[in-house]
């Protein structure tokens, strides 16, 4: 079964290595790999040499290395490890209020289907333990952001951004990109960022694919960003999807894939993952809390 990120991927390599883009000065594409967020990544830049791209992508590192100290839940020293467990930390990240605070717009958006507190649900089905019991410890009201401190104000909360950070780290990168003069690229960090334009002068295509990756819509993206949720393109063990609705983890999700596209991937990221659990006549006024966004698919 491919992950929500590994169908992004494929679908972010097919265009990378179409016949359009070879023909038009691929000898200027430069291509790089890793991993964020526990998950592969890539990123494609046009019009740079060896030694210009080797350097953009050693900033790029860096600061893939920075946002997993933030936002990573394998990493126990990371500052959403810190806050998870001891329910408080002192002065975060500008990175993590701003994530935070684009959370609370979107739970408010969606009538809480959008719940970075889920995590002690989301464990509690992971382990084959009684649900109910961890409902007690999820609700984003009893999350508390002040000047210096975030506060998890109920016992046994936890969070979790991973419905949201991939977009984060997007942007970032597409930000460190465009201070570096950078204008035509196309980013996969989980989610996917087109910047400017191919190297024929073309908008970046882009496809939105099933779980079985069979390309299912091509969109044109340039200086937009663009992200796909599918509610069974990860498991919970053998059969449970992995997007869960915080409200009820037993209501079945209301769509099974759905792709966004926004100026911003954070913005993306979230509401492709919230709208998995909005009914599709609510979807279009959650849409419209964020200008710029626009439904690319749902299914």
């Amino acid at each position: 079964m491919l992950t929500r990120r590994r169908f992004l991927a494929i679908s972010a390599a097919a265009v990378a290595a179409s016949p359009a883009s070879a023909r038009a000065g691929a000898a200027q594409v430069r291509r790089w790999r890793g991993v964020a967020l526990g998950a592969s990544v890539s990123m494609i830049l046009t019009g740079l040499s060896r030694a210009g791209a080797d350097e953009v992508f050693r900033a790029v590192e860096a600061e893939l290395a920075r946002q997993e100290r933030i936002f990573s839940l394998f990493l126990a020293d990371s500052e959403i490890s810190r806050l998870n467990r001891g329910g408080r930390l002192e002065r975060p990240s500008a990175d993590l209020r701003e994530v935070l605070g684009l959370s609370g717009r979107l739970y408010a958006a969606t009538g809480g289907a959008f719940d970075p507190t889920i995590q002690p649900l989301w464990r509690a089905v992971a382990e084959g333990r009684d649900a109910r019991a961890a409902a007690g410890a999820v609700g984003w009201p009893h999350v508390a952001l002040d000047g210096d401190a975030v506060h998890l104000t109920r016992p046994g909360m936890a969070l979790t951004l991973n419905g949201i950070a991939q977009g984060h780290v997007t942007d970032r990168i597409a930000a460190l990109l465009r201070a570096r003069g950078l204008t035509d690229l196309l980013i996969d960090m989980g989610e996917i960022a087109a910047l400017g334009a191919r190297p024929d002068g073309a908008p970046w295509q882009v496809g939105v694919a099933g779980t079985d990756g069979q390309v299912l819509r091509q969109i044109a993206l340039r200086d937009r960003a663009v992200a796909t949720s599918a509610v069974r393109g990860t498991l919970i063990g053998s059969s449970r999807p992995h997007i869960l609705d915080p409200r009820n983890p037993d209501r079945p999700a209301a769509n099974g894939l759905v792709s966004v596209s926004a100026d911003r991937a954070a913005v993306a990221d979230g509401l492709s993952t919230a709208l998995c659990l909005v009914p599709r006549p609510a979807a279009g006024e959650v849409l419209r809390r964020f200008p710029g966004a626009r439904l690319e698919w749902l299914s």
